[in-house]
């Protein structure tokens, strides 16, 4: 299936909007998924990362109260960071620690994503561009225009704070080791 999914992103002229098509079709059926393993296990050995990227994207855009209608940048993972709740509820005895710790797990796989995106395609320009007109573009070694972001490490380290703060009010002090890592690992 994940090399089917990698192969179907491809085959058109425009991997980002093949993308974005299979996401939109996939995505009902992740929501549905009751178990957080199962979950990861598809978002995890999925091997597009353009793919993955998006269906994090439709993930934390579904569990914003007002979503952002910007294009995927890391200025878009620090809104998630900074608007989104605590993703799916299928499991009740699920402590609520967990749930925070799947979030973190998934903001974290979406800025891997989105960073592996942006270096395999040598920068966002050449996603529209298909997987033959890339081959080109690499062997002419064209140099794209670089993605501008106003984001400092003070913005950083702002919503991180802000962050790690919605979290204490709802698990206390200290959070459990996985958290930790996690949010460092994030940071």
């Amino acid at each position: 299936l994940q090399r089917m999914l990698s192969i179907a992103v491809e085959v058109d002229r425009s991997p980002t909007c093949s993308s974005r098509k299979i996401a939109d079709e996939i995505f009902p059926f992740i929501l549905n998924i009751p178990l957080r393993s199962q979950r990861e296990a598809l978002l995890n050995t999925m091997e597009s990362h353009l793919l993955r990227c998006r269906l994090l994207e439709l993930l934390f855009q579904h569990s914003c109260d007002v979503p952002s209608t910007s294009s995927m940048c890391l200025d878009k993972i620090l809104y998630f960071l900074s608007h989104c709740s605590v993703l799916l509820h299928f499991e009740d005895e699920t402590a609520t620690w967990q749930r925070w710790d799947e979030m973190l797990q998934y903001l974290s796989l979406l800025l891997m994503s989105y960073q592996s995106v942006i270096l395999a395609f040598s920068l966002a320009e050449h996603l529209w561009s298909s997987l033959s007109d890339r081959m080109d573009l690499m062997i002419q070694k064209a140099k794209p225009r670089h993605q501008e972001s106003d984001i400092s490490h003070l913005d950083i380290q702002l919503k991180m704070e802000d962050f790690t703060g919605r979290m204490q009010e709802v698990l206390g002090q200290p959070f459990p080791p996985p958290i930790q890592e996690k949010l460092f690992m994030l940071q």
